[in-house]
């Protein structure tokens, strides 16, 4: 299968819209879908977003790399004690029964959404997504006691939040978003919700954008530069870690209400756009 041209502008600016939307709950899969199409680019396809979800991947586990290191000392030395109810057990645990469903899902649905011309990759069906994980984030919002933290989670909390995650392999539903609204609904605090929505998208991410590495280098580079990649690697490393910086900081103190109304700003322009054929 042949690999779009992507040049080095195309790579940094993509590597930055990545690095934007992969931890807001906005759809990084939707923006990398929508702005090539706004520009008329190739579309840069599946394997080369995963690629640079790379990035985003080494800025959330260097900005969390101390919760990590908490997480899984304590797991092990928990689960070395038998004491399976102790926190970083039961937070290992979440994060890792979290992570069941997406990879089912997605090597079930891998080749439908790698499909040239696949119906899950269209427009139309980004700004369906988008309106609909923003309606469902605005229930959430409405409905959530924000009472719970992240310490309370356990592995029914991190099986529900998954889910969230694997719907996020419909394009423009969020994997954040997704994540950070199924938590809302399970009571969590904001700002926690966040914490563990990043947490728990570090091992799919990281499988995801591996997986998709290898088949580049077997499939050979073609028009995907090594350049490219490392630029567009590097706009997201940078980019992510402050989007996660600030977002951290945004909701200590702030609701969800932006990213609901630019949700639906979003979805609503993109159908009107695809309909009117200014983008395709």
């Amino acid at each position: 299968m042949a690999h779009p041209v992507i040049t080095l502008v195309e790579a940094v600016v993509l590597g930055v819209v990545q690095g934007l939307t992969e931890f807001l709950p906005i759809s990084s899969t939707a923006h990398l879908r929508v702005v090539p199409a706004l520009f008329h680019w190739d579309d840069p396809g599946t394997a080369f977003s995963a690629v640079i979800q790379l990035g985003s991947v080494v800025a959330v586990l260097a900005y969390f790399y101390k919760d990590i290191l908490e997480i899984g000392g304590g797991a092990l030395r928990g689960i070395k004690a038998q004491d399976f109810g102790c926190r970083d057990v039961r937070l290992a645990g979440a994060i890792v029964i979290g992570t069941i469903p997406v990879c089912v899902l997605g090597l079930l649905l891998k080749g439908l959404l790698e499909q040239d011309g696949s119906p899950l990759r269209g427009l139309p069906v980004v700004g369906v997504a988008s309106i609909g994980m923003g309606l469902l984030l605005l229930l959430a919002e409405k409905l959530a006691k924000h009472q719970r933290s992240i310490d309370d989670m356990g592995a029914r909390d991190g099986f529900f939040v998954g889910l969230g995650q694997a719907m996020a392999l419909i394009p423009g539903c969020s994997r954040s978003g997704s994540t950070l609204t199924a938590a809302l609904f399970m009571g969590m605090k904001r700002a926690d919700a966040a914490r563990f929505s990043f947490l728990l998208g570090i091992p799919a991410v990281t499988l995801s954008g591996l997986l998709e590495l290898y088949h580049l280098y077997k499939e050979g580079m073609q028009d995907v530069s090594v350049t490219s990649l490392a630029l567009g690697l590097v706009a997201s490393l940078v980019v992510s870690y402050l989007a996660i910086a600030w977002l951290m900081k945004y909701l200590q103190t702030h609701s969800t209400w932006l990213f609901v109304i630019y949700r639906l700003i979003f979805g609503i322009t993109v159908l009107v756009l695809s309909s009117m054929g200014i983008i395709g």
